[in-house]
């Protein structure tokens, strides 16, 4: 035998008002009805849970652990229909992003704590991905949104810039291009070793700055994926890097940073990502969130 939620409202009014007219009149139905209601839950129970008389009504010991639980089933079961709205509109919900290591000093914290302010019931499950990653993640469903480098297949995703900013060359404390009074241009890097990002492991950011700078190949000392790597072989002397303004963020010691001449001011871009059939509404919300959120990190 199973008890019904009529049931339990009748035996937390009942243990409430402990007087079981006055229950009854809370739940608007007569005493004999109510009655007849928790006997059969406590038949369905198999164990008495109230004691009564002419003069008072009390809890038995298994009454008063039946109540505790029978509150609880009854507060998940009037929340569920606003539970079920919130994930529906989405302001309740997970949503999946995958980031790049860049963005960690970037932009990945205050994206956080403008999700987290605005869409409190949202929660935001990392990935540390680079983008060629994120994108197979992506298409197989396994992420909602990535923070990933351009350039993207429009027919298939979306995308928004959100984070702009200048490239500047990483260099040893007190070295001569810090006496520049103007931003290098790419003659002031002849016979200078060069830390260059790696063509396979960080392909945006070595197309980038092939695009815009004559890099011979036996001026590259080493080629690393990671913009920290190269900030502290910076730091040891093993030559100069090309690195994105908010890397100055890092704070490394021994390493200065010089403004590049560039044909765009801020060339370094970090977009959001997301594939056009995402069905999770909770995105959408986040994305709403973002939808004036833009970071530039210009020297």
């Amino acid at each position: 035998m199973s008890y019904t939620l009529d049931q339990l409202r009748c035996l937390v009014a009942v243990a409430e008002e402990l007087h079981f007219g006055r229950a009854a009149a809370r739940l608007r139905m007569t005493q004999p009805p109510l009655s007849r209601q928790i006997q059969k839950l406590e038949a369905a129970v198999g164990a008495h849970l109230l004691d009564r008389d002419n003069r008072s009504v009390s809890l038995t010991p298994a009454g008063a652990a039946f109540l505790a639980e029978a509150r609880r089933v009854l507060a998940l079961i009037d929340a569920a229909p606003g539970l079920a709205r919130r994930v529906s509109s989405g302001t309740r919900g997970v949503v999946r992003l995958g980031f790049t290591a860049g963005s960690t000093f970037a932009v990945l914290g205050e994206l956080l704590n403008r999700v987290g302010r605005d869409l409190p019931e949202v929660y935001v499950d990392l990935f540390e991905m680079v983008t060629r990653e994120q994108v197979a993640a992506l298409d197989a469903d396994e992420l909602d949104l990535g923070l990933a480098r351009p350039p993207f297949d429009p027919t298939t995703y979306e995308s928004r810039p959100l984070v702009r900013e200048a490239l500047l060359l990483a260099v040893p404390e007190r070295h001569p291009l810090t006496a520049l009074r103007r931003p290098a241009q790419p003659a002031d890097l002849a016979g200078e070793a060069l830390i260059l990002h790696s063509q396979h492991r960080a392909k945006y950011f070595y197309d980038l700055v092939v695009s815009m700078v004559p890099v011979a190949q036996e001026s590259v000392t080493h080629s690393v994926s990671q913009i920290v790597t190269m900030l502290w072989l910076v730091a040891a002397g093993r030559g100069i890097a090309f690195v994105p303004a908010s890397a100055v963020r890092l704070g490394v010691p021994g390493v200065a940073y010089v403004r590049l001449a560039t044909p765009v001011p801020e060339p370094v871009e970090l977009h959001l990502l997301w594939t056009r059939h995402n069905p999770n509404p909770a995105l959408r919300q986040v994305l709403r969130a973002l939808d004036a959120f833009e970071v530039s990190h210009d020297t």
